[in-house]
């Protein structure tokens, strides 16, 4: 998704970038806002404080570090420390303004509105992108409807007061067994390709949207390849375009898409390895306006891999979607 953010940024502009993130966030918010604060046992709470838990607690349960801070009914902050996850390693510094802000006016500033609340509102004070140390602010419930225009605004002259790291609020989840946690943070991952796919297509339309998904997913998959193949005990940098190339390759590809939650299969035959999916499980659900070209664009993340892997190795892939749904497969082979 970072990579997906710059490349609209840099080849279609900062107000194309500005869309995709408000539209992103706030599908999302719409999905899941009021579920996780009941899920979360927060739906009791005071709105302000409410919001700023949520954010909190959700973001936790995803693996990304926030911090929390209650100061009174009415009035209640959330903080994400550097590094921001989102914008990870040395991407912050192409991020705009407007594209980062873009997330909160399309979650944050949306949250007094699902809860029936029009007068509460979120006031940030600080950005990491314009060399803020964190993105911080405060949920403010005014006590009076709010504009639109209100619902978000900046104040970069205050600040959020310390708070004790070891005095943050707990969940249960530190004594899940790590299995679950991992399976956890799966979610909250996969979560952002889910909405991903839908909302480009509906803001580029299909064609556009696989080209510009499809050209940052074979880059990333170009990138990444070596380093998850490291963890995975397996062979980088190879130029052998054999048979034992494509058995590798299709070990990695394999686990990649189990380690998804995709229910994945493999075998060789005359001189070929073949890796078949039953089904394209982080689609379930979703609305596309072209699955296929959808499939399309996030098949470029394998073929990058593939290239990365040994650029001496075909790979032909079939995908066909009937009414027993996905049938997919990745035929890898010497060339």
């Amino acid at each position: 998704m970072t990579a997906l953010v710059l490349g609209l940024v840099s080849r279609r502009g900062a107000d194309t970038a500005r869309e995709y993130i408000f539209r992103h966030f706030r599908r999302q918010h719409l999905e899941k806002f009021v579920p996780g604060l009941k899920k979360l046992g927060l739906d009791g709470e005071k709105d302000a404080p409410a919001c700023a838990l949520y954010h909190y607690h959700s973001n936790a349960l995803g693996g990304v570090k926030t911090g929390y801070l209650r100061e009174s009914d009415t009035k209640a902050w959330v903080r994400y420390p550097p590094p921001r996850w989102i914008w990870k390693g040395t991407a912050i510094a192409a991020v705009p303004h407007d594209v980062s802000a873009a997330f909160l006016h399309g979650w944050h500033g949306h949250n007094g509105i699902s809860l029936n609340n029009p007068g509460l509102g979120f006031v940030c004070t600080g950005m990491t992108v314009d060399g803020k140390p964190g993105l911080e602010g405060y949920y403010y419930d005014y006590g009076r409807p709010l504009k639109e225009e209100e619902r978000v605004r900046f104040a970069y002259d205050e600040e959020m007061p310390r708070i004790d790291w070891a005095k943050q609020p707990k969940l249960e989840t530190a004594n899940w067994p790590e299995e679950r946690r991992l399976r956890t943070f799966r979610s909250y991952a996969m979560s952002y390709v889910q909405t991903m796919l839908p909302v480009l297509q509906e803001l580029l339309g299909p064609a556009d949207a696989t080209v510009e998904m499809g050209r940052v997913a074979r880059l990333v998959g170009l990138q990444f390849h070596e380093e998850t193949a490291r963890d995975l005990g397996l062979p980088t940098d190879v130029e052998r375009g054999d048979v034992q190339s494509a058995r590798d390759f299709a070990r990695w590809l394999q686990a990649i898409l189990e380690a998804e939650g995709e229910d994945v299969a493999t075998e060789e035959k005359d001189g070929h390895v073949t890796v078949r999916m039953a089904g394209w499980r982080i689609v379930q659900g979703l609305t596309l306006a072209d699955p296929l070209k959808a499939f399309d664009a996030w098949n470029e993340l394998w073929l990058g891999a593939a290239a990365a892997h040994d650029r001496f190795l075909a790979v032909q892939t079939s995908r066909t979607l009937g009414d027993a749904g996905w049938s997919i497969s990745w035929r890898i082979a010497p060339r």
